[in-house]
């Protein structure tokens, strides 16, 4: 299947069922209704709660991988590494099984990059290739278009031979839906220019940093065009240019030694702790191995792995497993179009399969607190996820019935019909780091990512010690 645009993936966070929006506010008003569960599966629930609050196993992962392996580009030496490291430290966390299952993409590779204006303004900028683009070396005008609308009115008589300058600011926001709406200027754009004989593409980064870095991120060329250079300007750089502009024309380099080359195979890392009862059924929590290049990944998502695999090794230190299995993923080329959730998901989701995936979560929007709560659960099945919300709650955790999404990892299965819990994070300064240099181990704060580790061990107790059903059940993808 053809990869979803950034602006599908953060929809796809946000977005809620009819059924669920009509119930939202109904849902926080009252108490939820008694769950098909125990007190003392409760009360365990609320010991593991305060447990995870004071373990430190989520922040010790994560700054392992960020500091043993670093950053972690697909088809890279280090992804290799990341892998090993990943196998190891799940069978040392106290899992049942741990295995890995191949996932082969093409290899794209940063080799250099560099940008600057020339003639009589003549500067340095700061930009980085964005993932896909092709290598070159192209000198020319700049034309400047303040958003992906007016690129597309554009006449391409004006563009022919010039570099293309797409200056749109992104929003910043608690829920991540600023990424959304600036998404198409890097999925769509450099399409767009190419169509119409642009020579380059530069485009503001997607992001909130006033910090000089910028954010690269995938972009894919539609089958009819010729590929072009394509890359991404801090914000300080790309308000330098468009001030330049009013000088009058303003020529710029862009000289960048990118491209593909070849195929990969890379793996999904994938751990599990069998159930007692019903071992065939699963209940999924998750995060990504890979991370671009210019930091060390440690908010997208080192973070998300750490969390994931500290709340299942938490789960297995009870005194006995969960009625269903958990299965922990640390996924392989997530930022290159969720390629290893979709190997997952054509190896797992099948008809026979995917209803017994109950329900699947991911920890991939950084290391910011848990803000809110929900599952795709139809009404009628939710006395689970009304006695998650319950015990989350001491975590200044909201039951948000009109909001959430399936994590970008969850999607394939949910495509295919799989239920998904959203554990909302506070991602208001997530795009200040995302995709770029500032992705680094201290901008994470270690009592969030434990308050994130009590969640999704408290998340993934109950579901795997539940006997209701989630929803999940097979259908027919749309196209």
């Amino acid at each position: 299947m053809k990869p979803l645009s950034a602006a599908l993936l953060a929809t796809a966070l946000l977005v809620a069922t009819p059924a669920q929006a009509q119930s939202g506010q109904a849902a926080q008003q009252h108490a939820p209704q008694a769950a098909p569960l125990p007190q003392s599966t409760l009360d365990i629930a609320a010991r593991l709660r305060e447990q995870a609050l004071a373990d430190d196993t989520a922040w010790t992962l994560i700054e392992s991988l960020t500091t043993e392996i670093g950053p972690r580009l697909p088809g890279s030496e280090a992804d290799a590494r990341a892998v090993a490291w990943a196998k190891a430290r799940f069978e040392a966390l106290g899992y049942d099984r741990v295995w890995t299952e191949p996932v082969t993409f093409p290899k794209w590779e940063r080799r250099s990059e560099s940008a600057a204006v020339l003639g009589a303004h003549a500067q340095p900028l700061v930009i980085t290739a964005l993932g896909g683009s092709p290598g070159g070396d192209v000198s020319a005008d700049l034309v400047r278009f303040d958003g992906i609308e007016a690129l597309e009115a554009a006449d391409p008589a004006t563009l022919a031979g010039r570099i293309v300058f797409v200056d749109m600011p992104m929003e910043r926001t608690r829920d991540g839906s600023g990424y959304g709406k600036a998404g198409p200027v890097r999925s769509r754009g450099p399409s767009i220019a190419a169509r119409k004989g642009a020579a380059a593409y530069l485009m503001r980064s997607i992001g909130t940093s006033p910090h000089r870095v910028a954010n690269t991120g995938i972009t894919r060329f539609d089958a009819d065009v010729t590929p072009i250079p394509a890359a991404a300007l801090s914000l300080p750089d790309a308000d330098q240019l468009t001030r330049l502009l009013r000088f009058g024309p303003v020529q710029v380099r862009l000289a960048l030694d990118v491209g593909w080359n070849g195929e990969y195979t890379s793996h999904n890392v994938i751990a599990e702790l069998t159930g007692r009862e019903r071992p065939e059924e699963i209940v999924l929590i998750a995060g990504h191995l890979d991370s671009w290049d210019l930091g060390t990944g440690a908010v997208d998502d080192a973070s998300g792995v750490g969390i994931t695999m500290a709340a299942g090794h938490l789960v297995a230190q009870q005194p006995q497993r969960p009625r269903r299995s958990l299965r922990v993923v640390a996924f392989a080329n997530e930022e290159q179009g969720l390629l290893g959730a979709r190997a997952y998901a054509e190896a797992h989701g099948g008809a026979d399969v995917i209803a017994r995936h109950v329900v699947g979560a991911e920890s991939d929007f950084g290391a910011g607190r848990i803000y809110g709560f929900n599952t795709s659960a139809p009404a009628g099945q939710r006395a689970t996820s009304d006695a998650i919300a319950e015990v989350l709650r001491p975590l200044g955790i909201d039951y948000l019935q009109d909001k959430g999404g399936p994590g970008p990892d969850i999607v394939p299965l949910a495509q295919k019909g799989g239920a998904w819990a959203w554990l909302g994070q506070d991602g208001t300064d997530y795009f200040d780091l995302h995709h770029n240099a500032d992705d680094t181990l201290d901008k994470v704060d270690p009592d969030a990512v434990a308050q994130n580790t009590a969640a999704y061990a408290v998340f993934a107790w109950l579901a795997a010690e539940s006997e209701e059903s989630f929803g999940s059940a097979p259908k027919a993808e749309a196209p």
